[in-house]
This record gives C-alpha cells, sequence and structure tokens, in this order.
C-alpha cells in the first residue's frame, strides 16, 4: 500500500504528573503475539496542528489535561511517507475520564516512574518506536 501523499502526522505524549510519575497505556496487540506498552498519541485530524492533536489524544486516551507543554522534536514516521510523528512532554496534569473509541476500549492507564518506563522501553514492551524515543528525550532532564 502506497501511503506517500496522504499519510497523516501523528503525536505522542510523554504526561508527567507532579511526582514525576508518566502516563502509560497498555493493551493487548493479537497481530504482534500479545501485550504492549504504549505512550498517548494517535493521528493529526483534520486541519489540528501537531500539539491540537496531542491535547485531544491525551485527553481520549488518558483523560488528562495539562497546562504545560513542551515540544520534543518531530522525526519522519518511514522513509516513504513524508508523514512526521511529533513528540511532546506534557505537565501540570489535570486527571479526569479516559473518553476512549470503541477500537481503544482495552487501553488501560497506570503511571510508571520514569526510570522504569524507560527501563520497559529498553526491555522490548513498547511496540512502536515513537513512545521510546520520546520517554528517553524526556528523561534526559
Amino acid at each position: 500500500m502506497d501511503h506517500t501523499d496522504n499519510t497523516p502526522d501523528a503525536a505522542v505524549i510523554v504526561a508527567v504528573d507532579q511526582d514525576g510519575l508518566v502516563a502509560i497505556l497498555n493493551a493487548e496487540f493479537p497481530r504482534h503475539g500479545g501485550e504492549y506498552l504504549f505512550l498517548p498519541g494517535g493521528r493529526v485530524e483534520g486541519d489540528e496542528t501537531p500539539e491540537e492533536c496531542a491535547r485531544r489524544e491525551l485527553q481520549e486516551e488518558a483523560g488528562v489535561t495539562a497546562e504545560s507543554w513542551r515540544s520534543l522534536g518531530s522525526y519522519a514516521i518511514t522513509l516513504g511517507s513524508p508523514a512526521r510523528v511529533h513528540l511532546f512532554e506534557a505537565h501540570d496534569l489535570t486527571l479526569g475520564a479516559q473518553q476512549l473509541e470503541p477500537s481503544e476500549a482495552d487501553f488501560k492507564l497506570s503511571w510508571w516512574p520514569m526510570q522504569d518506563a524507560i527501563q520497559a522501553a529498553a526491555e522490548g514492551q513498547f511496540l512502536l518506536p515513537a513512545g521510546p524515543l520520546a520517554l528517553m528525550l524526556a528523561g534526559r532532564a
């Protein structure tokens, strides 16, 4: 399948609470052989900016709104597409209820110490590469 021109950009968020804990989601991915961890995030919709996408996805998938946002950079998703994944760090969080789409119904939210999340990434517990990259960029403070 050629998505060269129409693959939308994406956003991935490292949401860090006042205790330094990071919002981590997990779900089963049968096509990939098991349960994996991932950060809140998703595809840009319509004409929203990457930060607007990040704000929406964080609220939908984790039930979290954030006052403070920092860009961690943007990276090509694949060499075959101009689409980019935009990484963000979010602080000053307000917690609420998840607003999951039907396809996200099994997304489970937990809060991890940053070093534990980075260790889980190093152990291959994340399916997609943007989450581990975002964690490592956010955790180098």
